[in-house]
């Protein structure tokens, strides 16, 4: 990624001077910190290759480099294990502040809970300033006095049955409640429901195993062919046994959810308990929702509403839009928990069917308050309830301009520095944990809003625009458009929508979305640049645009990199006449899976807002949204004009059985 010089000698020296005194001496020449910027990369293969011989040789090498923070953590954090525990109080201190200080200790909680040093961890925990790490967490509520037994099981089971992966601290926690009769049977049977409709079996089984040998001892079989267990079972009469075959059944729904409501309904409904029942019909329900079947609603229906999760609510809100029944859509939000209702997704939608469903003032009252309190520019459910309330979606007014003092408050503030710096040499990853962290993402109290302007600007001053973009999102009571949406390689970008007659805001608004800006991203799948390639599509597509000499070493180029997005992008939005919703769907899920989620021939014709919503990928549901909400965003910056999200979204209606396809090969 190119970047202008991010310090120059004025801000180094700031900069350095801000540090630990052991950072503070006279600035080094280029060819010095060339060489002292290799040896840091250097340290961090080293780390990644776990190599404590090497770490320890080259930390001496970049002493007083600004980012010896990141070196010396590296070093200890290598041996950790092995450390003495002085040599962890000496980082500590050494490092105070950092962010490098708060990372090693939360290594160190781990390590202390894993070896149960329950006085050092509770000593040590009272200083944890980030406190985002749910095993510590865990750990925590386990050694909670039991007079606050409560509150413990209700921390334990927040963050426990959130985890898709098991980890020592939790499952200690839960354990240890257990025993100590905080946490019931139902609370443990509960996590290896949600684990086996995640998928995790193992982690089912881990659950399980804190009842006893014998609850655990059939998840292996379950998990290898649910429809054989539940063949072998004649009767359920003890409670493990129960459970067992409803794991059973929550395994066989996420492979044939009709099936499983068969054996269910034929066989297993009587020996199950009403909250069971319910329980299964409600993992069925979804998986039948996630296939976009017309049995979904049925399925829920045979299931109590209190004896669901919010996950299950969800689909169940989603099931029933598709079929256009307002009252379930209702009453089935009405039963989330309150901190599911007060999502803006629930809001939205309980507020379109009281107004679906109103018969009084009041009815309308009650929705037009629901809007109001989600109502603004900052995302897809609120940029349609503010269309709900007979508004578009403008560019609000700028703040204040940012003062020489705020100004310097950022420029001088180490943590935000030493991140700019990191990234400038190539470690993304480490400079952006280090920016999100000194812009208090994860601190109690954070930075007050002019602060955070301050920082989104000194990012966008360094063209490092996923930081200017991330800060700047967080403000709430002013916005600053330009920051939350900016326009890098704008004419670039709009000559090339010229061209192709592409909706230069919807350009703009997908690439927000797939890179930030970031001209090297890369993705855990292969896809490159700023409009996130795959090797084999920008093949394809070189080929469609004429670009007969297109090399794959070329998609990390700037122009070459939009030409063949923006190329594709035209012809997925083609093939998919225009829709926005679809286009946006096919580029992140490919269009196989997007002309598939439009239902079969007869289907209904849905609002593109249900029919997103109804997306089965959670990624790609949420990718959509943001997409389409950015694309009216960034055409309110272009046009100077109030936008309509609604027209974007338009309809969705079934793949008709004459329809021809434009590009019949699209990848």
């Amino acid at each position: 990624m190119q970047f202008r010089p991010i310090l120059t000698s004025i801000a180094l020296t700031g900069f350095l001077s801000v540090m630990t005194p052991t950072l503070s001496r006279a600035q080094p020449g280029a060819a010095d910190r060339s060489a002292a910027d290799a040896l840091i990369l250097e340290m961090s293969q080293a780390f990644k290759k776990d190599n404590e011989k090497r770490l320890s040789a080259l930390l001496p090498q970049v002493a007083g480099h600004p980012l010896e923070p990141w070196a010396a953590y590296w070093e200890l954090r290598a041996r950790l294990e092995t450390a003495a525990p002085e040599e962890v109080q000496q980082f500590f201190r050494r490092f105070a502040g950092t962010y490098q200080e708060d990372r090693l200790r939360n290594d160190w909680l781990l390590l202390l809970g894993q070896r149960r040093y329950w006085t050092d961890f509770a000593a040590e925990q009272t200083l944890f300033r980030m406190g985002d790490d749910r095993e510590v967490r865990c750990y925590a509520l386990a050694l909670e006095p039991l007079q606050n037994s409560a509150e413990a099981a209700a921390g334990l089971k927040r963050h426990w049955y959130a985890q898709k992966e098991a980890d020592d601290g939790c499952a200690y926690a839960a354990a240890h409640l257990y025993t100590a009769k905080v946490l019931s049977e139902a609370d443990i049977w509960r996590k290896a429901r949600l684990a086996m409709e995640m998928n995790r079996p193992k982690v089912a089984k881990a659950a399980a195993g804190i009842i006893s040998a014998a609850a655990a001892a059939p998840v292996d079989e379950i998990s290898a062919n649910a429809a054989r267990y539940l063949s072998k079972r004649v009767v359920a009469v003890r409670r493990v046994a129960r459970e067992s075959v409803v794991l059973a059944l929550i395994r066989m729904s996420s492979q044939d959810p009709d099936g499983a409501a068969s054996v269910l309904e034929n066989h297993w409904s009587v020996h199950l308990n009403p909250e069971q029942r319910s329980w299964v019909w409600g993992a069925i329900g979804k998986q039948a929702a996630q296939r976009l079947s017309s049995q979904a609603v049925e399925y829920f229906a045979k299931a109590a509403d209190a004896d669901l999760d919010d996950e299950h609510l969800g689909w169940k809100v989603r099931a029933a839009l598709r079929q256009g029944q307002w009252r379930t859509v209702s009453s089935t939000i009405d039963a989330m928990s309150a901190e599911a209702r007060r999502d803006a997704t629930w809001s939205y939608w309980k507020a379109r069917a009281l107004l679906q469903l109103a018969r009084s003032e009041s009815d309308r009252k009650q929705a037009s308050d629901l809007l109001q309190g989600i109502a603004s520019v900052r995302g897809f459910y609120e940029q349609l309830a503010l269309e709900e309330l007979g508004q578009r979606i403008s560019v609000p007014a700028r703040p204040a301009p940012l003062t020489a003092q705020e100004k310097d408050g950022a420029r001088l503030n180490a943590g935000l520095n030493r991140a700019l710096y990191a990234i400038q040499i190539g470690l993304r990853s480490e400079g952006v944990r280090e920016w999100n962290y000194s812009a208090n993402l994860h601190q109690r109290g954070g930075m007050n809003e002019r602060e955070l302007l301050a920082a989104a600007d000194l990012a966008c001053q360094h063209e490092v625009w996923d930081r200017c973009i991330n800060s700047s999102e967080r403000t709430r009571s002013v916005i600053d458009f330009e920051q939350r949406f900016p326009m890098p390689h704008k004419e670039a970008v709009l000559r090339r929508a010229r061209e192709l007659g592409l909706d230069p805001a919807f350009v703009y608004g997908l690439i927000r979305q797939e890179s930030r800006f970031v001209m090297d991203a890369h993705s855990s799948v292969g896809a490159a640049g700023l409009m996130q390639l795959m090797p084999a599509t920008a093949r394809w597509t070189a080929r469609k645009i004429g670009l007969t000499d297109f090399r794959a070493n070329q998609i990390h180029d700037r122009d070459t990199n939009i030409a063949i997005g923006t190329g594709y992008l035209k012809l997925v939005l083609d093939t998919f006449d225009g829709s926005m919703a679809l286009t946006a769907a096919a580029y992140n899920a490919g269009p196989t899976r997007s002309r598939n989620w439009r239902g079969q021939s007869g289907g209904p014709v849905l609002e593109a807002a249900i029919w997103a919503e109804n997306i089965p990928f959670a990624e790609t549901r949420d990718y959509v949204k943001k997409v389409l909400s950015n694309t009216t965003s960034y055409a309110a910056l272009i046009s100077a004009q109030a936008q309509s999200l609604k027209s974007r979204l338009g309809v969705v209606g079934p793949k008709d059985a004459t329809e021809t396809e434009a590009n019949p090969d699209l990848p």
